[in-house]
């Protein structure tokens, strides 16, 4: 089966740790037997190949031999996080879900066969060519979430490449492009997959310390919060090798930092989509956001200054949307870039630049800004309408400590003069008292957040 190569490679390792969390360590053997029982289990539910499955869960021993035997099966994966649960009867109706296997905090299964019959040409269509399939819901940031249906014997393709083995914190949930991703590239190199409970940093950064965790794959959203709280100072991380950043993009001042703070170890960007998987990537430098993005099964190509990929794990299509892709394959991903030879820096998402009045605005480049300033924690910057000029640039802050509104607006605006060109200062100053992020660590951007 699509599997068995992964199998195979994971059974001459059986006494190595494959996962970590918390105090509890799993052996390849150990996880390799886990997939034969769940194999067991299926063909007693009398599972079927095609079924469309949501696994509800985290990187747990059981769900990931369950994950594993699902793909054995041929079966269509639809992985639902706790993060997720607002969403979670939509998404189940959007996927045409056929079987829900869910896991309690003690790794406890369920079984609940749902009264649906799957008709999406796409799903059908997978199922004709009895392969495995993935389904992977956007995180919907700047608007609803979108179904992205998935080969996955195409996506896995590229892991089949040996490469380096690494103990790696999976900080993105198995509902994420980058989670999917983390998981097979450790497992399918013999490294180790430590997972979390929770993404508070010293949660994280304890983690790292007691599994002595190499590498770290997560948000500029979360390493800012890192460097906020401070949590590197409380444990020892001298383990890190490799920190990699990607989901949205990732503001100057924050790379700078966190630079200063990380001087051993390597920074690197990295660029994904649901749609499309994970492309190799390699940053100029630790202090750069200039960034190579390609590799093998992946083209890219610039057209008026927007990012266009081609690639061999693409998706199928949406479920509930029109395809992105053009007849030759190729999909405007909507990020600005500008290019300096090999190298591109994305800007920002064609959808989220700010017009005022002819003048185009990132609002990464104000946010590196403000976040700067004294006081300010966080801060996310949108477009709103203006009838005069378009748009006016809005800022929504999160302070550490209370601070008289207009006071702070006055020294915001004054602060901003020094570094920014008038049209980019924010005329609009929101003080919030809720977090800007999802539960993905991803700036949430619409022009009124929900909590």
């Amino acid at each position: 089966m699509s599997i068995q190569w992964l199998l195979d490679r994971m059974d001459q390792w059986r006494a190595d740790p494959a996962l970590a969390r918390g105090k509890t360590a799993t052996t390849y053997g150990d996880l390799v037997d886990r997939v034969n029982e769940w194999r067991a289990r299926l063909d007693a539910q009398g599972m079927r190949q095609g079924q469309v499955v949501a696994l509800r869960g985290d990187y747990t021993a059981q769900a990931v031999a369950l994950l594993l035997a699902l793909i054995d099966r041929g079966a269509i994966v639809v992985p639902l996080t706790e993060a997720a649960e607002v969403h979670r009867e939509e998404f189940l109706e959007i996927a045409e879900v056929e079987v829900e296997i869910a896991f309690d905090a003690d790794d406890r299964w369920s079984w609940q066969a749902r009264p649906v019959s799957a008709v999406n040409q796409l799903t059908l269509q997978l199922r004709e060519a009895q392969a495995p399939g993935l389904v992977l819901f956007s995180s919907g940031s700047t608007g609803k979430s979108k179904a992205a249906l998935h080969n996955f014997t195409s996506l896995l393709e590229k892991f089949k490449t040996a490469r380096q083995r690494m103990v790696t914190l999976t900080f993105l949930l198995l509902d994420h492009i980058g989670g999917i991703n983390t998981l097979f590239y450790t497992l399918s190199n013999g490294g180790t997959v430590v997972s979390v409970s929770s993404r508070n940093p010293d949660v994280v950064c304890e983690a790292i310390a007691r599994n002595r965790v190499e590498m770290l794959p997560t948000s500029p959203t979360f390493l800012n919060l890192l460097l906020i709280s401070e949590a590197y100072k409380r444990h020892d991380l001298s383990s890190l090798r490799l920190v990699t950043y990607g989901t949205e993009v990732m503001p100057e001042s924050t790379l700078q930092r966190i630079a200063e703070v990380f001087p051993g170890v390597k920074l690197q960007q990295t660029y994904g989509l649901s749609e499309l998987g994970i492309l190799r990537s390699k940053s100029r430098d630790n202090r750069s956001l200039w960034v190579k993005v390609g590799g093998e099964g992946f083209e890219t190509r610039i057209v008026d200054g927007l990012l266009w990929v081609r690639a061999q794990s693409a998706m199928l299509g949406y479920l509930n949307a029109p395809s992105p892709f053009d007849a030759e394959g190729w999909m405007n991903t909507g990020d600005s870039v500008e290019v300096d030879g090999e190298y591109i820096r994305i800007l920002g998402r064609k959808s989220e630049i700010i017009n005022v009045g002819g003048q185009k605005i990132y609002p990464a480049e104000v946010e590196s800004v403000l976040l700067q300033m004294s006081n300010v924690r966080d801060a996310v910057v949108v477009g709103e309408k203006n009838p005069i000029t378009g748009q006016i640039v809005t800022a929504r802050v999160n302070l550490f400590e209370p601070e008289e509104p207009a006071a702070f607006k006055k020294r915001l605006r004054a602060f901003c003069r020094e570094k920014l060109a008038t049209y980019k200062i924010p005329a609009k100053i929101e003080i919030s008292g809720q977090e800007q992020y999802n539960a993905r660590y991803k700036r949430m951007r619409r022009a009124d957040p929900t909590p």
